[in-house]
């Protein structure tokens, strides 16, 4: 009897993402810590109102592996006292002066939809993390003149703050992918057309983010077809609603989900990783990187001559 045919199957092969002459590809994926700024991030341990706390959490980022620090000072849904673009300034600027000057060389992102508070932060701003779609044309062309990475979200044209509602796009379950994929590539297309460097760029599907829990499932389902527009792709999976929901649990239970969630998008090619939990999200995307066969193991001594293993 013949040996079976062996038919491999082949995972995404992602775009390198480089920024500030350091480079996150297949081998080695980018795992962002998240600093919130702010009293009511829908996690409540990311919230770090008090500088010196804030300054703590980033130490353990950065003991855990960080390769990205995004630092927001707005929370992202409708609930919260709206918060106008001075204050903003004052919640994240001390942290970035403060975090660049504690860690010279660490990669800083900045969560934020308006061009005035990144123009603002822009000495300590590596990338320029647009979660809101482009609400403020001018933002892209900030990052450009800073030398900053830019990330292309989609919110299906939701404004800021905005909690999806009635969201529809189509009859066709796959419409939301289609919708996703024609936005991320012109979005990303105006980027390097503002002068943002095309390896620079990342684009990001934005689970939640006008999206029903189906949608994002689905998304994240289509995760190689993102990858394939050929530019590096961010995933921010952590804990969100389309985790708690497909799963019914609350944001303290989710994290299970969201390493189930981040194996899958980083085998059809994610590079970048926004994570509450850093450390494991890292063991996460180092052992898949090694299934894929793009990293070696760290050791591999079990069975080789001598080892007694």
């Amino acid at each position: 009897m013949n040996a079976p045919e062996i038919q491999p199957v082949e995972p995404a092969t992602p775009s390198p993402f480089v920024l500030r002459g350091r480079t996150f590809d297949a081998a080695h994926p980018a795992v962002m810590g998240i600093v919130n700024r702010t009293p009511d991030s829908f996690y409540p341990s990311a919230r770090f109102g008090d500088l010196d706390g804030a300054l703590r959490h980033l130490d353990r980022l950065v003991a855990e592996g960080v390769d990205i620090v995004d630092i927001g000072g707005v929370r992202a849904g409708q609930e919260g006292d709206w918060v106008e673009a001075a204050e903003e300034i004052d919640r994240v600027g001390p942290f970035l002066a403060a975090a660049k000057d504690r860690y010279p060389d660490l990669l800083l992102s900045l969560d934020t939809w308006r061009a005035e508070v990144a123009r603002a932060c822009g000495a300590y701003v590596d990338l320029v993390n647009d979660t809101w779609q482009g609400a403020d044309p001018e933002l892209v062309g900030v990052a450009a003149e800073l030398g900053a990475g830019y990330v292309v979200s989609h919110t299906g044209g939701s404004a800021p703050r905005t909690d999806p509602k009635g969201v529809t796009y189509g009859d066709d379950p796959d419409d939301v992918v289609r919708d996703v994929l024609r936005v991320l590539a012109t979005d990303a297309a105006r980027a390097v057309s503002a002068g943002v460097d095309p390896a620079a760029v990342l684009i990001d599907p934005t689970l939640d983010f006008g999206k029903t829990t189906r949608h994002s499932l689905r998304v994240l389902r289509a995760t190689a077809q993102v990858t394939s527009l050929g530019f590096p792709v961010l995933q921010a999976l952590s804990r969100k609603d389309f985790v708690g929901e497909t799963l019914d649990l609350e944001i303290d239970d989710r994290l299970e989900g969201t390493l189930a969630a981040t194996a899958v998008a980083c085998w059809l090619g994610t590079v970048v990783f926004r994570a509450h939990d850093v450390k494991a999200t890292r063991r996460v995307v180092d052992m898949v990187a090694s299934i894929r066969g793009d990293r070696p193991p760290a050791v591999a001594l079990r069975g080789e001559p001598g080892t007694g293993r």
